[in-house]
């Protein structure tokens, strides 16, 4: 028998939950990358880039092909850029509502000090 369908979406999910995954399906997102150009934009270590790389093509999120000695990575999918962008807008709305409350506990307690005055 199959995984069932959630577990196989929390592994998915798993497998995104990597911050220099993120930035590198983030780069990905904008244009096809040699590695040595995403290198400085992950700002992490050779070796580890190349482990994220592979959790990400094992995954089947991203392929790579070679042009000369250089090794190019891009997206399977042009959904995984909108995954990335509906997670983006998510947490905008989360962030943005976070910062209502914090003005609306700072505005009680600015009126709460006037109060004691």
């Amino acid at each position: 028998m199959s995984a069932p369908l959630y577990q196989l979406k929390a592994e998915f999910f798993k497998t995104l939950g990597h911050p220099a995954r993120i930035r590198v399906l983030e780069l990905l997102s904008e244009r096809d990358h040699a590695v040595a150009e995403m290198l400085p934009e992950v700002g992490i270590e050779p070796a580890h880039l190349s482990q994220q790389l592979a959790v990400l093509r094992r995954a089947g999120l991203v392929v790579s092909r070679k042009e000369g000695s250089t090794v190019i990575y891009s997206l399977t999918s042009p959904r995984v850029a909108e995954l990335l962008g509906v997670a983006r807008a998510i947490l905008t709305g989360v962030l943005s509502g976070q910062a209502e409350l914090l003005d609306d506990l700072r505005a009680a307690g600015a009126a709460e000090g006037r109060k004691h005055s």
